[in-house]
């Protein structure tokens, strides 16, 4: 019953296709010339990069951040023990018979007494002589008393040539007087700049030191991290050499999934290559028969050796056309992006029919947006050979539903139904079989159903023939992997 679809609706199928051309590798070499393949650097220089890049900027906002929080609290400790002298100044001060001030006990710090010690307080007031500490010796202060400063008021000044100082200042009116008194302080900054230079030399070097270790644990990190991948790389190397077929060593979660991917993809590497096999030995052995058939009819010089040869060429020919049906569905499923629109092919291979069969009335039904995971020539060569067996064996009508009774989803079921005579449940396996035919009167090969049945389990599919319950005929249920 079964028929050869690729010889009357496609026939492109059935024609040889053209060899690649073999690339061959220099002579002496033993091995296939490697392309480079193409990078985009190194990871590890990359993690290094970054590693490196993050540390350094938090090394260097941290260290500024660090150095203007110390250097403000040694001047600010600084400065409130200026304060504080400041203040006993004031508490001190009194305004004697003259109209002069004079301190009414003596301050405390001693270096208010030693000359040019680095410490030194001035009195001054508009109309008055300045009042010193005997620390200034020959000197004065330059203090503006132009202004009122109701609260001390801090500042840094050169007026000594090569000593700078910190001075601070506070304008006062003292009792029994109407004078405005400016009271200041004057402190070299040698002290205060010696202690922020060491601060400073400490935090470079300790943030150098830190900078070294983050960057040394940033590589050992990196290297340490990697090594499951440099793992997986010797394991690959190591299946290349010594025949082993999977990675099975055990890795980190986070390379887990990389590695069964690679075990998925070898061992779909390994079946296409046993399916090869398989296929090789299969044709062998379906030409070896003929060949020995027209091999012994040669040798023995039959009179019917032409007949002969015509008839096991048809026979190898068949064999040989199946086969190379079947390598090109595996070559195409290998690429992964396979789909196909159902309605699209199905309208397409009706359309052929029906040149062929123009008496035979075809209905078409069902879901026009469904997309399988097929190659659309594979899809149009096993929708072609249902469609036209329905039509050749049918008795007039042919019906196709698409998506019929949609249960899974994972699934899309096209049935291909006719109101034929039907085929004998016992037989049903049996027509599946290669030059498997129920009906010898009417043309066709027997490879139709044996070529619909590989394909669609090539693709993850499968194929089925019950009794239609609406045309009393065959129902042929075709089932693919639906595409989402």
């Amino acid at each position: 019953m079964a028929s050869d679809t690729a010889s009357t609706i496609r026939p492109s199928l059935a024609a040889a296709e053209p060899y690649a051309p073999v690339v061959r590798a220099p002579v002496g070499t033993g091995l296939a010339a490697q392309p480079t393949a193409p990078h985009t650097g190194s990871l590890s220089r990359r993690m290094l990069l970054i590693a490196f890049a993050w540390i350094s900027v938090l090394l260097l906002g941290g260290g500024l951040a660090l150095d203007r929080t110390l250097t403000g609290l040694v001047e600010r400790n600084f400065d409130d023990q200026m304060g504080y002298m400041l203040t006993a100044m004031v508490a001190s001060a009194e305004i004697g018979p003259d109209g002069e001030v004079f301190f009414n006990r003596p301050l405390g710090d001693q270096r208010f007494l030693e000359p040019n010690s680095g410490l030194y307080w001035q009195i001054s007031g508009q109309g008055h002589d300045d009042f010193p500490s005997r620390s200034l010796w020959d000197r004065t202060l330059k203090l503006k008393n132009d202004h009122f400063d109701n609260e001390p008021h801090i500042y840094d000044s050169d007026q000594f040539g090569g000593e700078k100082l910190r001075v601070i200042e506070r304008s006062v009116i003292l009792p029994s007087s109407n004078t405005l008194w400016q009271f200041s302080v004057a402190a070299s900054r040698g002290e205060v700049d010696s202690q922020i230079q060491r601060i400073r030399s400490i935090l470079l070097w300790s943030f150098i030191v830190l900078g070294l270790g983050l960057t040394t644990m940033a590589a050992l990190q990196t290297y340490y991290g990697l090594g499951p991948l440099r793992r997986v790389r010797k394991a690959i190397a190591r299946m290349r050499e010594g025949g082993a077929t999977r990675v099975d060593e055990p890795l980190p979660l986070e390379v887990q999934p990389l590695v069964q991917e690679l075990n998925g993809l070898l061992e779909h590497s390994i079946r296409q290559a046993e399916e090869a096999r398989t296929h090789a030995g299969n044709l062998a052995h379906a030409l070896k028969t003929p060949l020995t058939v027209v091999m012994n009819a040669a040798t023995a010089r039959a009179d019917d050796l032409s007949d002969t040869v015509i008839r096991e060429a048809a026979v190898m020919r068949r064999q040989v056309d199946h086969h190379l049906a079947r390598a090109r569905a595996v070559g195409r499923r290998a690429s992964g992006m396979s789909r196909a629109l159902v309605w699209e092919s199905a309208e397409a291979v009706e359309r052929a029919v029906v040149r062929l069969y123009p008496d035979v009335r075809f209905d078409m039904d069902g879901n026009r947006d469904a997309i399988v995971g097929i190659e659309r020539q594979d899809l149009d060569e096993i929708l072609g050979n249902l469609i036209e067996n329905a039509a050749k064996y049918g008795g007039g009508s042919v019906f196709i539903t698409i998506d019929a009774v949609p249960t899974d989803p994972k699934f899309c079921d096209v049935w291909v139904e006719d109101d034929g005579m039907g085929i004998p449940e016992e037989a049903r396996d049996r027509i599946f079989d290669r030059g498997a035919r129920l009906d010898t009167g009417k043309p066709g090969t027997g490879l139709g159903l044996a070529i619909v049945r590989d394909v669609a389990e090539l693709y993850g599919g499968s194929v089925e023939l019950t009794e239609s319950e609406d045309l009393g005929g065959l129902l042929a249920t075709l089932r693919l992997p639906r595409v989402k």
